[in-house]
């Protein structure tokens, strides 16, 4: 399994200037590339390299290995779309590999090729950054996020084996409850919903206002609220898995898999709605319980909301309320998203 450990770098403001012109000097000559091997119909990384390697070298100053690279992120730009000549950013991430990086000082800082040669920059990274790249394989790729230095290191982590399991944890996905499982406990998205109401306030606010204060401080909020609820499913898959796995459970999870097409939403909860992330939260609990060796199953949710958990009778009748289920058959109560994990 293929996992990406984001190591943070620390240079100094003239490391982080030779960095920032690495960038720029290698995404100008893969914009290069990238326009004359579409003019001449060369997409391959054989040929690319063929009719490119010493224009790398001898009018942008790369390095040998950096050339390399800047060619073979052309030709992966152009296995996607080879109909129009792909621009690079000036600050577009670009990979290195072990020719021109290396990990120093014991992992605390890693050396790497400039245009004006070697530079050591100091790193910094946790335990799960550490226990990943033991895992490393690959090349990594410098970027530049918001200001802040980063490397990207491509490992591959071996999968644990699957157990067999007779028993599984029930998980319940929504708006108002993030998730609720079987066990009864519940990761309420109140607090989701507050700030992305807040985010929402405040990009409306700035936009009405149009300075350009306000159109930097916009550009400051991008991606604030995705980030945070990506935050948020990574701490929710994390708490399912290790439950799953402590009581050698499966996990049981709901299929939304087109639930946008199926569902009609009033306007004011189109918003809400668009924001829920259950793709995301899906995809963590999978990759998640994947190095534990958790089995994971998709359930179809069809009556899952009015099916009596206790009886299996299934009538409208037996939800009140959006929070309640009280079946009509057996008399069973429960809160609602209790009832469906």
């Amino acid at each position: 399994m293929k996992l990406v450990a984001a190591v943070k770098l620390l240079p100094t403001p003239k490391q982080s200037a030779c960095l920032r012109a690495a960038l720029a000097r290698c995404n100008e000559a893969a914009s290069w590339l990238a326009v004359e091997g579409h003019a001449a119909s060369t997409y391959g990384q054989y040929d690319l390299h063929t009719i490119a390697y010493a224009a790398l070298r001898a009018c942008f100053g790369l390095s040998a290995q950096a050339a390399v690279r800047t060619i073979a992120k052309v030709n992966d730009a152009f296995k996607v779309n080879r109909n129009a000549a792909p621009a690079c950013r000036r600050n577009a991430a670009q990979p290195y590999e072990d020719r021109i990086l290396r990990s120093v000082q014991c992992g605390n800082a890693v050396s790497l090729w400039t245009l004006e040669g070697r530079i050591v920059v100091p790193a910094a990274m946790g335990a799960h950054q550490q226990a990943l790249l033991v895992c490393r394989k690959g090349e990594a790729d410098l970027c530049c996020v918001r200001g802040k230095w980063l490397l990207a290191v491509t490992c591959d982590v071996p999968e644990t084996d699957r157990f067999d399991t007779s028993d599984w944890l029930g998980v319940d996905l929504g708006i108002v409850n993030i998730a609720t499982d079987s066990d009864g406990r519940v990761h309420r998205g109140a607090e989701i919903e507050h700030k992305r109401r807040r985010q929402e306030q405040r990009r409306a606010g700035l936009q009405k206002r149009g300075t350009k204060a306000a159109r930097r401080r916009l550009r400051q909020l991008a991606g604030k609220q995705a980030r945070y609820q990506r935050h948020q499913n990574h701490g929710i898959s994390k708490a399912l898995v290790e439950a799953a796995q402590r009581t050698g459970r499966g996990i049981a999870l709901e299929d939304l898999q087109g639930i946008r097409d199926r569902v009609t939403a009033r306007r004011n909860q189109r918003a809400s709605l668009s924001n829920w992330s259950f793709r995301q939260l899906r995809t963590d609990i999978g990759y998640k319980a994947r190095r534990a060796g958790v089995p994971v199953i998709g359930i179809d949710p069809r009556n899952t909301f009015r099916e009596c958990a206790r009886c299996g009778h299934v009538d409208k009748k037996n939800r009140p309320d959006q929070a309640t289920f009280s079946c009509a058959s057996c008399g069973h109560n429960a809160p609602a998203d209790l009832n469906a994990a």
